[in-house]
């Protein structure tokens, strides 16, 4: 079930809203809702990339295994092509 919730917008906030909800044929509450979705997606992407990097790094402390930045490239750059390799094996 949806709650309401009220956010308090300035003047010139509020009327760039409105703009941007008419242009678009639009609510006003349709556009606040799809910019706060897509900064919550956005964020949660961000912080589990944030918390896999942070595992890696602890990942890499207690053993030492690793992939140069050179090998990824060169694995990156075969995506997409008749040569494309399988993914390089880490190494101490």
């Amino acid at each position: 079930m949806a709650t309401a919730t009220s956010i308090k917008l300035d003047d010139e906030l509020k009327e760039r809203l409105q703009h941007l909800a008419k242009t678009r044929h639009r609510s006003a509450h349709w556009i606040m809702r799809e910019a706060i979705t897509q900064y919550v997606e956005r964020e949660e992407a961000r912080e589990s990339f944030k918390q896999e990097a942070l595992a890696s790094w602890v990942a890499y402390k207690e053993t030492g295994r690793h992939l140069a930045g050179e090998e990824v490239r060169t694995w990156l750059n075969t995506w997409g092509t008749d040569e494309e390799r399988a993914v390089p094996e880490c190494h101490e």
